[in-house]
């Protein structure tokens, strides 16, 4: 990418101060504030409603922030857009890919509207089909790819004027596993052949764990927490979960478990118990002599290390759903990709 004019040193790509962006009275993004480092890779993790893809607008300057500052490599997202927009590239949750077009088409379009120059349209769609591994299909007509390839196409496509960060919102959302994995690979390679920051939300706690450097966990339109994925499991009580279902639960069960050796906590959802212990093989033998004792059955019986869902679980006390909407019976504002 061509150096733009008066670009400040890339100390951090963003830099996000005191963010709030409301609807009324209603505040999807509530007083953020956070850095992310040039070359991260940085989640956002979060239900829906919590405020993620409005805050993707609002960095990508589709949306005015009500309060703070935000800036993407040193630009001021509320006053500098079109500096921000040379700067960023972004792969919104929806499929976008014109279906009728072929693969070059849609690629040279959007090098197009991005003003690359014409000797450089079809040198650098040629490269990054390529590099998506879309070449045999570059003149086919993207109503027949699978969700993989266009998830592919559309990364490619983002990358046509050469951004140095790149947003992507849930980008692997409705991809079957083996896809989900080729896109995770292809977006390391991206990353490390053109020197990408990458800012993305996901609902897969495995592809956070996976792919992010840091990750920041928003509820409510707050930051609750914000680490390495290793020390936001390593933050919080337990180091391996027992999950555990019995035949019949006697009176004052879940005080016996609290009791058992080297416990931490015992959450229950109806007949199933997930035990947070300090060292899972000797909780496991305690509790199959409560068991014995208490004369009932083990129905199933897992034991796995802490999770970056324990996390989610710990910090916010819920899983990744609607539960914002279904609390308050509110919609925000409808736009494109937004969750």
């Amino acid at each position: 990418m061509e150096t733009l004019p008066n670009q400040p040193k890339m100390i951090v790509a963003v830099e996000v101060e005191h963010l709030r962006k409301c609807f009324g009275t209603f505040c999807a993004v509530n007083d953020l504030s956070f850095s992310v480092a040039y070359g991260e890779v940085f989640g956002l993790l979060g239900p829906n409603g919590a405020g993620k893809s409005t805050l993707i607008r609002v960095l990508t300057t589709l949306l005015p922030p009500s309060s703070g500052v935000a800036r993407i490599l040193g630009f001021d997202v509320a006053h500098h857009a079109d500096q921000v927009r040379k700067c960023i590239g972004v792969i919104p949750q929806a499929m976008t890919s014109d279906l009728d077009l072929s693969a070059m088409e849609n690629m040279q379009i959007f090098a197009k509207l991005y003003s690359v120059p014409r000797d450089r349209r079809i040198k650098v769609a040629k490269e990054l089909l390529e590099a998506v591994d879309l070449t045999a299909w570059a003149d086919k007509p993207v109503k027949n790819f699978s969700g993989g390839m266009r998830r592919r196409l559309e990364i490619a496509r983002g990358l046509v004027h050469e951004p140095r960060i790149f947003f992507l919102d849930e980008p692997t959302t409705g991809l079957d596993p083996a896809s989900r994995v080729g896109v995770w690979e292809m977006l390391m390679r991206l990353k490390k052949e053109r020197e990408l920051t990458i800012l993305l939300t996901t609902h897969y706690m495995d592809e956070a764990d996976k792919l992010c450097d840091r990750i920041a966990i928003v509820d409510h339109g707050k930051l609750v927490a914000l680490d390495s994925p290793l020390k936001l499991k390593a933050s919080i009580p337990g180091n391996n979960i027992l999950e555990v279902s019995f035949s019949q639960i006697p009176n004052g069960w879940l005080q016996t478990l609290e009791n058992l050796a080297d416990v931490q906590y015992v959450k229950s959802d109806d007949h199933v118990f997930r035990i947070g212990s300090d060292n899972g093989p000797k909780t496991t033998v305690a509790l199959m002599e409560a068991v014995r004792q208490a004369q009932i059955e083990i129905s199933s019986l897992s034991v796995q290390s802490t999770s970056l869902d324990d996390v989610f679980m710990h910090y916010t006390g819920r899983q990744l759903r609607d539960s914002l909407q279904d609390a308050l019976g509110y919609q925000p504002a409808v736009y494109q990709g937004q969750r």
